[in-house]
């Protein structure tokens, strides 16, 4: 996508000026929080939405059209399948207009766990269960690239370990997938690569490790005794920002790469250590920081080949 706009009537810009290019083969977390422009982007992405400006290439090709389609799989907003209809015959509708064999259905019924209840109506499917189905439908013709909006909704821990080892898979095979998703923790587990969108924009864009590198180097957890004696030494390094005692132990602004240095400052100042591990800042903190109601756009969108 490059310099892409939507707005809507009403003067509602839903996404602005976006850049954003996902590399082929990896697994791409789009974050975002609520009506920061992520559904619009992706319905693009297929033909379902036409940008106001810019350009859309999926795959090389322009969204929606057949050549297109036929690569592309996709889950947005909530599935919708006949009620009265089994999974599997469902499934086997929908592989039939996507010009695949029913077999399909099968397989894909399997890879997201739902054989046992294949012939069961739809109707009688819980929340996850039918999101389960709609990634299934969304595998039938084997894409290149996967569109999964919120895969893991209403699925409970052992189905969202099953989500989280088969976007791993997918990402084995080469297939690229591009995912939006709440949970961030799952998102920091299967993602190479993460944008962040706000207010229409792209804000930053990088590892996990790269956008958790926005709140800084982290800090350092230490267990010290005597406490008093430990915050005086290490307020003395000039490296170190802030000591603060928290439940008994001292918590260290500063870069973990000095953790050796200054276990071995304390000790020699007589200092027993019981404890010294990094506190790494997380996704959440991070997104957190990101999509503040403040925050200007911050980052570069400079990923160079992929799926555009």
């Amino acid at each position: 996508m490059h310099e892409v706009t939507k707005r809507y009537p009403g003067g509602i810009t839903a996404v602005d000026d976006l850049d954003l290019r996902v590399p082929q083969g990896a697994v791409f977390g789009f974050l975002g929080p609520n009506g920061a422009g992520k559904t619009t982007t992706m319905r693009m992405l297929v033909g379902l939405v036409r940008p106001t400006s810019g350009r859309v290439s999926v795959l090389g090709q322009p969204p929606g059209t057949p050549r297109q389609l036929a690569r592309v799989g996709a889950l947005i907003e909530s599935p919708t399948f006949y009620p009265h209809l089994s999974g599997v015959d469902n499934l086997r509708l929908a592989a039939r207009y996507a010009g695949v064999p029913d077999a399909a259905a099968d397989r894909a019924l399997a890879e997201v766990g739902l054989t046992g209840r294949a012939r069961s109506a739809f109707r009688t499917y819980s929340l996850g269960m039918k999101q389960r189905l709609g990634v299934a439908a969304a595998l039938l013709k084997e894409p290149d690239l996967l569109i999964l909006d919120e895969p893991t909704n209403g699925l409970d821990p052992a189905g969202v370990a099953e989500m989280r080892e088969l976007l791993r898979s997918l990402r084995r095979d080469g297939r690229t997938v591009l995912l939006s998703s709440h949970v961030l923790g799952e998102v920091e587990q299967v993602c190479d690569r993460i944008g962040v969108i706000n207010r229409g924009r792209l804000v930053a864009e990088g590892s996990p490790d790269d956008l958790r590198a926005v709140l800084g180097d982290g800090s350092l957890l230490i267990g010290a005794d005597p406490v008093d004696q430990a915050v005086a030494c290490l307020r003395g390094h000039p490296a170190v920002r802030a000591v603060e005692v928290v439940d008994g132990r001292l918590r260290v602004t500063a870069s973990p790469t000095l953790a050796a240095e200054l276990n071995r400052r304390l000790v020699e100042a007589g200092v027993d250590v019981t404890e010294l591990r990094p506190v790494r800042h997380s996704l959440e903190e991070a997104f957190l920081e990101l999509t503040g109601p403040d925050q200007p756009v911050l980052a570069d969108a400079t990923t160079t080949g992929g799926t555009r």
